[in-house]
């Protein structure tokens, strides 16, 4: 038999299994992805939030409308362009970000130029961090319908005073994906902040209330399609990801209600990263898969490919920094980049008729 073939039609590719068989398998193809947007602040200092110490209210007032312009504008481009490439030449069906102010930081990023026409609709809701910061679901109107969403708390305390920890809560988005029936868990679990070790719990506990998620979809459909996805502040092979989700980097070994991790191998095996620290890469950005999005019938969407953005453009070009992730802020300024974590994405297909 000879190796498959790509052809890219659209939103459509072509499976060429032999030649003798004479025949094309045609298939749609879409993008979901999940990106770190540091930062996206606006301009405005809301009294009910600790905002004040975002990077561009910490800069001169004078400067905050232009940096914040340009910020918006470096975020709708890689928005744009997140798994355009070989395979799909349409931006992402559905984004999961986080590092996100409220909801019009993201109105204004989805009416840029560069997205307006695919006409994203957004998921939002207010939660309780202490940096004020949210994660949000960014979808196109055409490919998905929502039909519920929910915001999801995570409990977690100081170590010393038990006094509770406000942080990101957990987005559970179901719907329809051109037809099909998927559910999206967006997810920004604790930061290392005071050390791997002793910040380790916080995202243990954070893992178990995406574990109760899945496990909540899955009492009512044990074959349902769902999407893990958000900047983890751990990586593939860590306790929260390995022993309380109990993800596989095999797909082989991923059996019903089990969960797949392609990110793993990619760190294990190539070292691969989506954000670096003392010249160490970690891959904190992840998206894993339930075992029904395996199958091999592709008479419904299922699982294709994964991949980290990582395009040269946002990389930093010079200095000290060099080949990291190009961020937009950084020593008290704006840099010009986009973000200190790069976006990762998935490829689902699914047959379609001649």
């Amino acid at each position: 038999m000879k190796p498959i073939k790509f052809i890219l039609i659209l939103l459509t590719f072509s499976l060429t299994f032999s030649a003798s068989a004479q025949k094309e398998k045609k298939f749609k193809i879409h993008t979901v992805a999940f990106y770190n947007l540091e930062n996206l602040f606006d301009t405005l200092n809301d009294p009910s939030k600790f905002d004040e110490a975002s990077p561009i209210m910490e800069m001169a007032a004078a400067n905050r409308a232009e940096v914040y312009e340009k910020k918006v504008k470096g975020m709708a481009r890689v928005l744009a362009e997140i798994g355009r490439g070989e395979y799909n030449k349409n931006a992402p069906a559905i984004i999961g970000v986080c590092e996100i102010e409220n909801r019009k930081v993201l109105e204004d990023v989805v009416n840029d130029p560069l997205l307006l026409g695919l006409d994203y609709g957004i998921i939002h809701f207010d939660g309780p961090d202490a940096r004020s910061i949210d994660v949000a679901l960014l979808y196109q109107k055409d490919l998905f319908q929502p039909t519920s969403t929910s915001s999801h708390e995570l409990k977690i305390y100081d170590d010393r005073t038990r006094k509770r920890k406000y942080t990101r809560d957990q987005l559970l988005v179901s719907g329809k994906l051109d037809g099909d029936d998927i559910h999206v868990i967006v997810n920004h679990w604790p930061s290392r902040s005071g050390g791997e070790a002793r910040s380790r719990p916080k995202r243990v506990a954070a893992a178990k209330v995406t574990k109760r998620l899945v496990d909540s979809v899955q009492a009512i459909d044990p074959y349902a399609k769902i999407f893990i996805m958000g900047d983890l502040n751990d990586d593939p092979t860590n306790a929260s990801v390995k022993d309380v989700l109990k993800a596989q980097s095999s797909k082989k070994r991923t059996k019903l209600k089990g969960i797949y991790n392609p990110y793993e191998s990619m760190f294990k095996k190539k070292g691969l990263g989506t954000t670096a620290y003392r010249d160490a890469w970690s891959l904190f950005d992840q998206i894993m898969v339930t075992a029904p999005l395996l199958e091999k019938d592709y008479s419904s969407f299922r699982f294709y490919k994964a991949g980290i953005f990582n395009k040269q453009y946002l990389t930093n070009p010079r200095g000290r920094y060099e080949g990291y992730p190009f961020r937009s802020f950084a020593d008290g300024g704006y840099t010009g980049g986009f973000s200190d974590h790069f976006p990762v994405y998935v490829y689902v297909i699914k047959e379609v008729e001649e």
